[in-house]
């Protein structure tokens, strides 16, 4: 067995790092609506395998109790093929995600090789299951099956969250449809797949307008969204007599994620700034240029100014900073379009909130589970912004012909770090005991680290003086909200009953 378990390893090495370079850290698929069908199959196969690690490594299935291991592993192999199915209708795989999933498939027909003398000589005896212990491989394979079935559990679940969705924004546009005989005017999103971009784009579909989506992935974004976008991969592709009133530049490759090497840092700058250029080349042919350019920033812009030193619009940045040098870049670019007349809106986000994506899930998945924990003195800034209350600004920043330039969208509350670990654990009836020193991240994650363990105390001062109401003002509130929507509407009902 020895041979089996060597296999059966490299196997369980193998797709542990597809599901998290290429699921999780490329596809991002639990952040994406389009991808529950493709999560349920990954949490079949998963719990799959749980089953097959806890029995290889504690039992022998001997006579016709050799059935339910085959069985499993049949039904994996129908579960596979699905999947492959699913994988080629809505998302376009990378080289090295095919590559690997070949690799897998013969590192599968291998261990089928190996299985099988074994299962026929276990069919060949009385039936019984028989406990063996297997040294170190049984509390290897025990500990595999532990993080398996957790990993299973959390794909079911990401799948069911996003199991209404696609209903819920067909009745959200239904209800609001464009009255006869108008023009509903049209906006073009870059990054419209991601997280903030899926939510923006399902708000303008849900007021009935016309959305141009620009994605890497175009399968992906008709999964998505079906035929109520327009998806492409090229502006190239969008005729010179096209009327865009509005364009929305969210696209850009994570910031938090991979280590700031210097190969990651150009791909950072480059995602925003190359396809900022595009859009430029796009507004410059087409026969009517828009008339706003809303461009996605950061409140990193402002770099490391120090906890106490209050920030608006018109503070500096510090170019000495990965961070900030990375948003001057952007902004750089996005601020080219006003020689074309296009108004432009610098938009400088904090940490969104929100279930779908961003920071919020894995912030809200260690407080419920009690491990909430303050960073270094937990006193740096915490900036953030309620995901609806971040597309109702664009929304406004698009309709707003008086408002341009720099913008800073974040909640009037700032609090510190130490308070939002706090409120996040009340959240769930936990506290923050945890303690994370600062040294230990900025140990693994470089100048990263920074992004935790540092901080800005921003003002939407110009958000404010145009006008603009936030819906969720305080983080208790907006926690509180984000809670209920993460509820069984049926429990949502109740608790509205009991209020």
């Amino acid at each position: 067995m020895n041979t089996v378990f060597s296999v059966l390893l490299v196997q369980a090495l193998l797709g542990a790092f597809d599901n998290l370079w290429h699921h999780e850290m490329g596809a991002r698929l639990p952040q994406r609506a389009s991808a529950r069908i493709e999560l349920a199959l990954h949490a079949a196969r998963e719990a799959i395998y749980g089953l097959l690690f806890i029995g290889l490594a504690w039992l022998e299935w001997r006579g016709l109790w050799v059935l339910l291991p085959v069985g499993l592993l049949v039904t994996d192999v129908v579960i596979t093929c699905a999947d492959f199915l699913e994988e080629d209708r809505t998302r376009t795989l990378p080289p090295l995600e095919r590559v690997l999933h070949t690799v897998l498939a013969v590192g599968f027909g291998a261990l089928l090789g190996l299985l099988a003398p074994v299962f026929l000589q276990w069919l060949r005896s009385p039936s019984a299951l028989v406990v063996v212990y297997q040294g170190a491989w049984s509390w290897c394979f025990s500990f595999g099956s532990v993080v398996l079935m957790l990993w299973s559990l959390r794909n079911l679940r990401a799948a069911m969250q996003w199991r209404a969705a696609p209903t819920d924004e067909g009745a959200a546009l239904r209800a609001s449809r464009t009255p006869a005989g108008t023009r509903a005017p049209t906006v073009l999103v870059t990054g419209g797949t991601g997280f903030l971009g899926a939510a923006l784009v399902r708000n303008l579909l849900g007021d009935a307008q016309r959305v141009i989506v620009l994605t890497r992935d175009v399968r992906q974004a008709r999964r998505q969204f079906g035929d109520r976008v327009w998806a492409i991969d090229r502006l190239d592709d969008i005729p010179p007599e096209t009327r865009i009133q509005s364009v929305v530049h969210l696209a850009g490759a994570p910031v938090l994620g991979m280590p700031w090497t210097a190969a990651r840092r150009r791909v950072l700058i480059d995602s925003r700034t190359q396809t900022m250029e595009q859009l430029l080349r796009l507004m410059r042919r087409l026969d009517e240029a828009p008339r706003v350019l809303v461009s996605a920033s950061a409140v990193g812009y402002y770099g490391l100014p120090g906890a106490q030193l209050h920030l608006n619009e018109a503070a500096p940045p510090q170019p000495d900073r990965f961070q900030s040098a990375l948003c001057v870049a952007a902004e750089h670019e996005a601020q080219r379009a006003e020689a074309l007349g296009v108004r432009v809106v610098r938009v400088r986000l904090g940490i969104v909130l929100g279930h779908g994506g961003g920071a919020f899930p894995g912030l809200d998945l260690a407080a419920r589970l009690g491990l909430g924990a303050r960073i270094g003195d937990g006193r740096q800034p915490a900036p953030w912004v309620h995901v609806d209350d971040a597309i109702a600004f664009m929304r406004f920043a698009m309709a707003h012909e008086g408002l341009h330039g720099p913008v800073n969208c974040v909640a009037p509350e700032v609090v510190a770090q130490a308070k939002f670990a706090g409120e996040m654990a009340a959240i769930h009836g936990h506290e923050a005991r945890l303690r994370m020193p600062a040294w230990i991240l900025e140990r693994l994650l470089g100048e990263m680290a920074e992004l935790l363990t540092q901080g800005q105390r921003v003002a939407p001062i110009m958000a404010l003086r145009a006008g603009f109401r936030f819906a969720h003002p305080s983080l208790q509130g907006a926690l509180k909200q984000l809670a209920r929507a993460s509820q069984p509407k049926a429990a949502q009902r109740a608790a509205h009953q009991n209020t």
